[in-house]
């Protein structure tokens, strides 16, 4: 096993892969000198962060507790100068939503959402036992690996299901810094009522995800977030954009049914992106009645509605996952960071040799986590 030691000039950086916490941290591709390998060193500049510096203690402190092949470790942390720096594995293809903003604006294959979905609902699975709501589930905070496996990141925004030892049946904390995470939050943990929330609101922003795998940018983007609020409040439901749902004053000549022969009810104009500029390929596209299934089950209004994630990874849609066809083919012609660079990082003297690698298209993630 490789000793990551917390010597910060064992790490020489590459390359910026982008920033995190609102752009008051960043993350840099680096190679580790004493085992020759790369991997990605996050700085969190506490100079900046002020009054959110506890948040970077409890990431921390939570992503040491738990391990699981689809969260992501951290392998080393540690001070220099003004920075906090935190070690993780390299994720070759950056995050769900670097796969989206720069290969699949239209959504990701569904077969690769489904992988993604599994490998999802087996982290939370364990988070949830381990007694956290992550509270924060989104495709920035979904990483994948250069071997297609994806892992949950995020975990500043977690709170604690078990407090002075006992498992609470719900909780009223509201997380702090949310502001991004508002789109993928529950409506039960947004009303901030006496009723409160649990687990369960983690499984609402699953299909959250889903839908933002699915139609390539999340539901009620660009919408004001009291309206938003309000539409998840009455029970708006978003789905994933087929031509099975797509309304048909945008969907001419294509059937608003399902395959079964059920009707199913057309989505919200306000939940399609921009100004509901649909193309041709999300019109005449369908999505199988599996996943509209369990997107429609992970948004129930209700959170007792909600299956647990350990239920629905029972759902009968992962019995398609087909094992010849990995997650890696299913992202073509997206590439993760090529062991190229690690063959010639001894001969990158400076960041303008990057430019030599511009044709693999392998420095343009952007790592919001």
């Amino acid at each position: 096993m490789i000793n990551f030691n917390i010597n910060f000039n064992d790490y020489k950086t590459i390359s910026s892969l982008g920033q995190c916490f609102e752009g008051r941290a960043t993350v840099n591709l680096a190679k580790h000198h004493p085992s020759n390998s790369l991997v990605a060193l996050k700085k969190f500049n506490m100079d900046k962060l002020k009054e959110d510096s506890s948040l970077v203690d409890l990431e921390i402190i939570i992503t040491k507790q738990l391990q699981h092949p689809h969260i992501l470790p951290y392998l080393a942390t540690f001070v220099h100068g003004p920075e906090v720096c935190v070690v993780s594995p390299l994720m070759a293809y950056g995050s769900c939503r670097d796969l989206l903003n720069n290969h699949f604006n239209e959504g990701l294959p569904e077969q690769a959402i489904v992988i993604v979905l599994r490998d999802l609902l087996d982290a939370l699975s364990y988070v949830h036992r381990k007694g956290y709501i992550h509270r924060a589930i989104r495709a920035s905070h979904i990483l994948v690996s250069s071997a297609g496996r994806a892992c949950l990141t995020g975990f500043r925004y977690a709170c604690p299901i078990v407090i002075n030892g006992r498992w609470q049946k719900t909780i009223h904390s509201f997380p702090s810094s949310t502001k991004a995470n508002l789109n993928w939050l529950s409506p039960e943990l947004l009303e901030q009522n006496l009723i409160g929330y649990n687990e369960k609101s983690d499984i609402y922003s699953v299909g959250m995800v889903i839908c933002e795998l699915g139609n390539g940018s999340e539901p009620f983007a660009g919408m004001s977030s009291t309206l938003m609020l309000t539409e998840k409040v009455r029970g708006c439901t978003p789905q994933l954009l087929d031509c099975s749902t797509i309304p048909r004053d945008l969907n001419g000549d294509c059937s608003s049914g399902n395959s079964a022969g059920h009707q199913r009810l057309p989505v919200q104009t306000h939940f399609f992106p921009g100004d509901c500029d649909i193309s041709p390929k999300i019109i005449h596209r369908r999505f199988s009645e599996d996943s509209h299934q369990v997107t429609a089950l992970c948004l129930n209004r209700e959170p007792y509605d909600r299956p647990s994630a350990v239920q629905l990874l029972t759902h009968p849609i992962f019995k398609t996952i087909r094992k010849s066809l990995p997650l890696t083919d299913l992202l073509k012609p997206a590439l993760p960071l090529s062991d190229r660079v690690a063959l010639n990082s001894d001969d990158l003297e400076d960041m303008d040799s990057l430019n030599n690698f511009s044709n693999l298209d392998i420095f343009s993630c952007e790592w919001d986590f």
